[in-house]
């Protein structure tokens, strides 16, 4: 068994991982959390045990949020320090667990900056699956818009219309104002199933769960609630500037899509074309018919099944 949560220096800042499975000899997952700057280390933790019996998983606070967030100097907020220090974090892994080739499991935000990295550190990682995928930052915002206020006219809901009319469509994906005006469009996008498939809001599946986690200290807690919105703010703007169907497309690992077909937030319309680009020494696009934006949780046992069959197939010790 190991189970440890420990500080690892990356980029000249402590940060907080958290290593948990059964046993150490298993192939290890590095998970990738969304946002950017929302820590998902308690359902790493907590909500993937079964996971844990097969595979070694490592939760990783990114700089600036929970357990990373305290004495963050917002300047090293930036698309370029995070891939790095995610490229040291799989060195480390390697040397610490004693692997040659770690997987790579990231969620929205995540799988952005997982595809930056399978794209430029390859050396040490057998695999990526991604779900919320992203592929393009500008056409995301301006589907995942259209689709809240199509779902608000259809509905008749005047206050929603009026919000996104207020807020206004995002200008080369960013919204007016930008971290306010994202979150107002990213509630009616959710409350019309465009993010998840299960019943209750954005406090019952997100907030309270996180706030009642015992995964999290208090100072983790403060980091939480902080950085999120440090992270969004300072990061937001420039990291919608990218076209992974004819920007980031080649790998030298194995690159599969795990994609909710009813998904708004990164919208499931803009995957396929990217997919179908994308050179790599083996990938596969798996749609979960019955999923939005976390498939991981909304289907957890054909998640789980694919997962094990793509992973089944590599050499990942």
């Amino acid at each position: 068994m190991i189970d440890q949560k420990e500080k690892v220096m990356l980029g000249g800042f402590s940060q907080t991982i958290h290593i948990i499975g059964r046993d150490p000899g298993n192939p290890v997952i590095l998970v990738l959390h969304g946002g950017p700057g929302i820590s998902n280390r308690d359902s790493v933790v907590n909500g993937y045990r079964s996971l844990q019996k097969s595979y070694t998983l490592v939760a990783w606070d990114q700089r600036g949020t929970a357990g990373s967030y305290h004495g963050i100097d917002p300047a090293t907020l930036t698309l370029e320090r995070m891939v790095t220090d995610a490229h040291e974090l799989v060195l480390y892994l390697c040397r610490k667990l004693g692997k040659d080739k770690i997987v790579i499991l990231g969620g929205s935000w995540g799988t952005e900056l997982g595809t930056y990295l399978c794209n430029r550190y390859p050396e040490h990682i057998g695999a990526y699956i991604g779900f919320g995928q992203v592929v393009n930052g500008v056409k995301n915002e301006d589907l995942s818009y259209a689709f809240a206020m199509e779902q608000a006219i259809k509905a008749n809901d005047e206050k929603s219309i009026a919000i996104l009319k207020r807020v206004g469509p995002p200008v080369d994906g960013q919204y007016t104002p930008c971290l306010k005006g994202m979150l107002a469009q990213r509630k009616i996008m959710k409350k019309y199933g465009g993010h998840s498939t299960k019943k209750g809001g954005y406090w019952k599946n997100t907030v309270k769960p996180l706030l009642l986690s015992k995964e999290f200290t208090l100072s983790d807690k403060w980091g939480l609630i902080r950085g999120y919105k440090l992270v969004l703010n300072t990061m937001w703007p420039h990291i919608t500037q990218y076209d992974f169907t004819t920007q980031c497309n080649s790998f030298e690992c194995s690159y599969y899509i795990f994609q909710g077909a009813l998904d708004r937030n990164t919208p499931a319309a803009l995957v396929q074309q990217f997919y179908d680009a994308i050179k790599a020494p083996d990938k596969a696009l798996v749609w979960f018919e019955h999923s939005a934006h976390g498939p991981i949780s909304e289907e957890p046992d054909k998640f789980e099944s694919e997962l094990r069959a793509r992973l089944s197939k590599l050499d990942l010790r």
